[in-house]
């Protein structure tokens, strides 16, 4: 897999590096929701509640507004404006939704007008084969902002032109179709977040950072925490470590998935009714009631624990005191190929390499890995000691690696079978290494 070379090089080719659109069949309804909570999406995830616990309710309510519809129509009695039963026929395969979580310009301002998207991820839902996938976009990505607005960072698109000029360079940019939004803002989330009790989130390694303009004072130790909505904002918008907004992704999606197990408890689902009032101030989206109601019967039958999370690969650049993310445009377009489209690839055990970090007191442990990887066909091209482990887990660089392949090294590595897997498109260490195994002992506890 080649790496960048020159960075500003060869991404002033990317958008002449990018896949066609896919044709969109022509249907009587553009879109399709599936009512996921990924990061600030949280209206969707108590959506998903609802989906998951009381679906009957979502029905109802759908029915009362077709009734509501019909009513409307004074002179209109054909029969087949009768209320009818859930029909998916209309949809076309691939769904992609915009999910934007906006910052404040302060207190008595306009909450969603000037200003930046903190948070930007694009889920992208295959109807048929009913799977989520989930790209997180770099807010500092360097992009060619449309409409003439030049080159910036994508956040501030937002501030510029709203809505539709994030999307509109989406769009441009990695050549996919956004058929929906929902956009949050963070005060909401608080609010959100303190209406259902607090999120509980393990945190692996001390969080300390003061930042006195954007009034910011994280101050956590490693330990077992109920998240209220600040102390959530605090942990999801802390990047002050070694890997900077890549470790920031990596807790927006452990705090995903901790808050979909929290919305599911009995007692949050007591306290939707408010929620959702909460979340209708605070969140807007281009969905109706009509597309919610089809995105709750399909949820049901979705996996939560098999979506796929992926950052748009690429690295830090700095011009002055301008900090970018420069997307790469090679593993970017394998991203976008894999997620969105669907390719997989064809990767067999002998084009895999792996590499293993351990612990001084897991040596034995991390050699008898070693032998039953390369007796399943992988090569281990990297193996040595580190005392800078912080926890036990896989990691993945090559953008082609998928939770299948995972899934089977798990199966077949007894002594990883538990470990969690994660993305991370900056290799730091075993850099010809597809996938790094890290074995954390006694002496970084």
């Amino acid at each position: 897999m080649s790496e960048l070379k020159d960075k500003d090089e060869q991404y002033s080719i990317f958008l002449k590096y990018k896949e066609p659109k896919k044709h969109e069949t022509k249907s009587i309804f553009a879109s399709f929701k599936f009512i996921v909570s990924l990061f600030l999406v949280i209206l969707l995830a108590y959506v998903l509640s609802i989906v998951f616990n009381n679906f009957d309710n979502i029905e109802e309510l759908f029915s009362n507004y077709t009734q509501m519809k019909i009513a409307e129509v004074k002179e209109q009695t054909r029969e087949d404006l009768r209320p009818s039963k859930f029909n998916f026929k209309m949809l076309s395969k691939y769904q992609n939704i915009l999910v934007l979580g906006v910052d404040t310009n302060g207190p008595n301002t306009l909450p969603f007008s000037g200003v930046r998207s903190d948070t930007i991820i694009i889920l992208s839902i295959d109807i048929h084969g009913k799977s989520v996938n989930a790209i997180s976009i770099p807010r500092d990505s360097k992009v060619y902002l449309a409409d003439e607005h030049g080159i910036q960072k994508i956040n501030s698109a937002y501030a510029l032109g709203g809505i539709e000029l994030t999307k509109k360079t989406i769009e441009e940019t990695l050549g996919i179709k956004i058929h929906n939004y929902i956009v949050v803002n963070t005060e909401g989330v608080r609010k959100l977040i303190d209406a259902i009790g607090g999120v509980p989130i393990h945190i692996d390694s001390k969080m300390h950072y003061r930042d006195y303009s954007a009034k910011l004072n994280i101050n956590f130790d490693k330990g077992d925490y109920i998240l209220n909505g600040k102390e959530a904002e605090e942990y999801l918008r802390f990047r002050k470590d070694s890997l900077g907004d890549i470790g920031r992704v990596h807790r927006q999606q452990k705090f995903i998935k901790a808050l979909i197990e929290k919305i599911k408890s009995p007692d949050a689902l007591r306290k939707i009714p408010e929620a959702l009032k909460i979340a209708s101030l605070y969140t807007r989206t281009d969905l109706n009631l009509y597309q919610m109601s089809q995105y709750a019967a399909i949820a049901r039958e979705i996996d939560l624990n098999k979506v796929e999370f992926m950052m748009l690969p690429g690295a830090p650049n700095k011009k002055g005191i301008i900090s970018y993310w420069i997307l790469d445009p090679d593993k970017t377009q394998q991203t976008i190929n894999r997620l969105i489209y669907r390719k997989k690839a064809d990767m067999s055990n002998e084009e895999i390499s792996i590499g293993i970090l351990y612990s001084r007191d897991k040596e034995p442990q991390a050699f008898e890995i070693k032998e039953e990887l390369r007796t399943l066909g992988y090569e281990v091209n990297c193996i040595g000691k580190s005392s800078q482990i912080e926890k036990s887990e896989i990691v993945g660089f090559n953008t082609l690696i998928t939770k299948d392949i995972i899934k089977s090294i798990r199966r077949n590595v007894s002594d990883i079978s538990h470990f969690k897997y994660v993305h991370n498109p900056v290799r730091t260490y075993c850099n010809s290494s597809d996938i790094v195994i890290t074995l954390k002992g006694e002496e970084n506890l």
